[in-house]
C-alpha cells in the first residue's frame, strides 16, 4: 500500500468552544483522539507508512500518538509556520518515497475502499483523484461537477441546494503533478490554489465510491462523530 499523508495541522478554531485549545485532530471522539480513529481506518486497510503534516503544537500529537501505531510507522513533517493544506502537502512529500501518495484531510473520516480508490486512479492516470461522496443536499459544501469520463471539470462554491458530489478529503496525488508546477507560493491553499487554479491543466478525476463520511470540523459534527465514528469503523 502507498505512503499516506494527514494533514493533521488543523488550529480547529471552530471547536474551540469545545475542545479548547487541542490541535483539531487531537480532539476526543469516543475516548481517543481523532486522529487514532483515522489511523485505525489505515491500518485496517493495509497502510503500514502514515506521515503526520503537524503544526499548531504539535509536541501534543506526537507524545499522543508516538511513532508507532498498531502495524504502521508514523512519521512527522512540522510547519514551523502555517503553510496552507498546498504548502504542507508540497514539504511533506519531499520526505516521502515513492511517485504517488494517499493524502487525507486530518479532521474528516470518509468511508472508501482504499485498494479500489487506487486503482481507479491509477486506470485514469489521474494526476489528482478525489474521492468523492453523493449527498442529498449540498447547500453547506462546495460540490465537484463532472464528465462522463468521472473527470472534474469544475468545483462549485457552496451554497447550491439539492444532491450533489462532494469532495470528502481523501486524494491520490501523483506527486511530479504537484512538485513540477511552476508559481505556487510558499503558502496555498491545496484546494482553490492548484486543483482550482489548474484545473484545465491537470488530470483530475473523481471516484464516487464514499459511502459516508464525516467532518468534525464544526461542534454540531463533532458531537455526532462521539457516536457515528466508532459505528464507520466499527462497521468496515
Amino acid at each position: 500500500m502507498k505512503p499516506a499523508l494527514i494533514l493533521a495541522g488543523g488550529l480547529g478554531t471552530r471547536l474551540r468552544p469545545v475542545v479548547g485549545d487541542l490541535p483539531k485532530p487531537m480532539a476526543d471522539v469516543a475516548g481517543k483522539p481523532f486522529l487514532w480513529w483515522l489511523l485505525k481506518q489505515l491500518e485496517n486497510q493495509g497502510l503500514r507508512d502514515a506521515y503526520l503534516s503537524v503544526g499548531y503544537r504539535h509536541e501534543q500529537v506526537r507524545a499522543g500518538m508516538g511513532d508507532v501505531f498498531g502495524d504502521m510507522r508514523l512519521h512527522y513533517v512540522i510547519e514551523e509556520e502555517p503553510l496552507g493544506t498546498g504548502g504542507a502537502i508540497l514539504k511533506a512529500v519531499a520526505e516521502m518515497p515513492g511517485d504517488d501518495v494517499l493524502v487525507f484531510n486530518g479532521d474528516t473520516l470518509a468511508v472508501v475502499d482504499l485498494a479500489a480508490f487506487i486503482a481507479d486512479a491509477e486506470a485514469t492516470g489521474a494526476d489528482v483523484a478525489l474521492a468523492a461522496a453523493s449527498v442529498p443536499d449540498a447547500t453547506r459544501y462546495g460540490t465537484v461537477e463532472i464528465d462522463d469520463a468521472r473527470r472534474i471539470r469544475a468545483f462549485i462554491e457552496k451554497g447550491r441546494s439539492g444532491p450533489g458530489l462532494i469532495n470528502a478529503g481523501v486524494y491520490h496525488l501523483r506527486k511530479a503533478a504537484l512538485t513540477g508546477c511552476a508559481g505556487l507560493p510558499q503558502r496555498f491553499s491545496f484546494e482553490q490554489d492548484f486543483l482550482g487554479r489548474y484545473i484545465d491543466q491537470i488530470h483530475l478525476s473523481a471516484f464516487p465510491g464514499v459511502s459516508d463520511f464525516i467532518d468534525i470540523g464544526v461542534p454540531d459534527d463533532y458531537q455526532a462523530a462521539q457516536t457515528k465514528v466508532p459505528a464507520l469503523i466499527a462497521g468496515q
